[in-house]
């Protein structure tokens, strides 16, 4: 191994306004362009890279190519804030490289603004063109990049406002593997690194590419360069527990990248302690001999729509410190091969490791037996070209206790006794972990919000399984209440708890049936899948949402790319 990536925007997001935040890329809108804001943004980028070069990593990412990118066709705006965007930009590459870091820029395919959709007209040749004259042009403007991180599964999501968004353009493996065999000459010719992200959202036939292996053969087929990277996530869905490792790293032949999540999107995001150090040994031990493993890409900042605000490296008073362990945590375990005791003696010395390694395992039994249940998250299912998420009744920075998440989790929890025992039981080695946390002298009242939003979990699992949900309904209006006083958003961002007792739910036979038509527990299509779900169920959803948009909560499609992704 020998790449050691890290994304870096977290300086971008200084004093952002927004309630709540897409994660996902630099909010290039919200930037001002006054010297005071940009010396800031530097003076934090060497705050950064001083720290994760001293940790170990080689490399950092930053967004996008799209942003620093001139074209003629772009509006008078555009191009002046791409002018000044390319010269602040060229000073932030200056500080990364001299910290002996490597810049990546990442880019999605494909971005454009209006002027240039409709000169392009829809013409995918024509557009494919454009996409690779602007990576050649970068790739030739900036000499300091080492290379460009390719997201083709993925476009902006809802919320983004800025003229210049991207677009899926790729639909099918074909395509894919074209456009790849179009691109690798030009890293090629200037001795560049393509890094392909198989990662998707699951709409159109490349919907499946992370986990499906034929859609992954036929994108890499005579796809053979020693400047090609292929970046995976761990699993066959996003940053969640319970994933088996994801079998494409020992199938495919190409330079190979993991990914992992330090800011743990889906648990908190930095707000209490999630650790990714069990994971990162099992997947180190189950990679160990894996061919042409290049490496892996930790992601500090990047991920999810949240309310939290934590940056990595960033935080004068030390709250981003469960970030800066995962980060660590990865580096020495990949790296340097450290055991996890090796990397809790380096944190907290020899004499505190008992200590230590109790709240890691406390904290773990914590998330994988409350946040998740566990009997849910072991199950395998599939809709339609996207696994299922391990954890559906929190999300984000949201938790939902509702008739429908009841229905959904009766369904699918076989046995609720054990759920029930394995959340309480966590529940009460709080004090535990909370005396644990005293000693090690970790971030003040963390673990005090922890224990009280993980209680609302408790109670929220009482209601999804019990026989009658009355009695819990009262509790936790009540613990909701409480929660909302000790944690008022004035003080410090928490999570919302979305609750709704009197809303209608489908009846359990009725969502077992569905369950079984519309959901599978492999990873093939079905017959079904073939004649109903995959093309006929997409048009039937686009022509409700159109005659009948009422009866779609508007939830539905405000956050990262809407649920209508998934119907493409």
């Amino acid at each position: 191994m020998d790449l050691f990536l890290i994304d870096a925007i977290g300086p971008f997001f200084r004093g952002l306004k927004k309630k709540r935040i897409n994660w996902s890329k630099i909010p290039f809108t919200h930037l001002s362009r006054s010297s005071e804001s940009w010396q800031c943004i530097q003076q934090e980028m060497h705050r950064f890279c001083q720290q994760v070069a001293a940790l170990g990593y080689n490399a950092v990412t930053l967004d996008d190519v799209s942003h620093v990118f001139a074209h003629p066709l772009h509006e008078p705006e555009i191009a002046e804030n791409i002018s000044f965007w390319r010269e602040q930009f060229r000073e932030l590459f200056a500080i990364i490289r001299s910290h002996g870091l490597a810049v990546y820029l990442t880019v999605d395919a494909v971005p454009m603004t209006a002027a240039i959709a409709h000169e392009l007209a829809g013409d995918d040749d024509a557009t494919e063109t454009y996409f690779c004259q602007m990576i050649e042009s970068t790739l030739h403007d900036f000499p300091e990049l080492a290379g460009i991180v390719l997201r083709i599964g993925e476009s902006d999501g809802k919320d983004v406002r800025d003229p210049l968004r991207s677009h899926l353009h790729v639909k099918n493996a074909a395509q894919a593997n074209q456009l790849l065999l179009r691109l690798l000459p030009i890293f090629e010719g200037v001795n560049r690194t393509l890094i392909f992200r198989t990662w998707t959202v699951g709409a159109h036939g490349i919907g499946d590419l992370i986990w499906h292996r034929d859609t992954l053969e036929r994108t890499l087929r005579d796809v053979d360069s020693s400047h090609l990277v292929v970046s995976m996530k761990h699993g066959e869905s996003d940053f969640f527990r319970y994933l088996p490792l994801n079998q494409a790293f020992f199938r495919i032949k190409q330079r190979k990248l993991l990914e992992l999540q330090a800011r743990r999107e889906y648990e908190g995001a930095g707000e209490y302690p999630s650790f990714i150090a069990a994971d990162c040994a099992r997947f180190r031990d189950e990679l160990d001999g894996v061919e042409n493993l290049a490496g892996i890409s930790v992601w500090c900042q990047t991920g999810g729509w949240h309310r939290f605000r934590r940056r990595a490296f960033l935080e004068d008073d030390q709250r981003d410190q469960w970030i800066r362990l995962n980060v660590q945590f990865a580096i020495r375990m990949f790296r340097n091969q450290w055991s996890v005791d090796q990397c809790l003696t380096e944190i907290w010395g020899e004499a505190l490791l008992p200590v230590a390694r109790e709240f890691l395992h406390l904290t773990d039994e914590a998330i994988m037996h409350v946040l998740y249940i566990e009997n849910v998250a072991q199950q395998k299912r599939f809709f339609r070209r996207v696994r299922i998420p391990p954890l559906i009744h929190s999300y984000w920075d949201s938790l939902y206790i509702h008739p429908l998440m009841r229905t959904l989790l009766r369904e699918w929890v076989s046995d609720r006794a054990v759920a029930m025992v394995q959340s309480a039981r966590c529940i009460s080695q709080f004090p535990r972990l909370l005396d644990l946390s005293r000693q090690l002298q970790v971030c003040g009242d963390d673990l005090d919000h922890m224990h009280d939003l993980f209680s609302l979990m408790h109670l929220a699992r009482q209601y999804y399984l019990a026989d009658d949900p009355a009695p819990s309904q009262d509790c936790i209006v009540d613990a909701k209440k409480l929660y909302k006083i000790r944690w008022p958003k004035t003080q410090r961002e928490r999570y919302r708890i979305k609750t709704q007792f009197t809303a209608t739910a489908p009846s359990s036979r009725a969502f077992a049936l569905a369950c079984r038509i519309f959901l599978r527990q492999q990873r093939g299509y079905r017959w079904i899948d073939h004649l109903l779900i995959l093309q006929p169920l997409a048009v039937l959803y686009q022509i409700l949402r159109n005659r009948h948009a009422s009866l779609f909560p508007k939830a539905m499609n405000k956050l990262a790319m809407g649920v209508d992704t998934l119907f493409r």
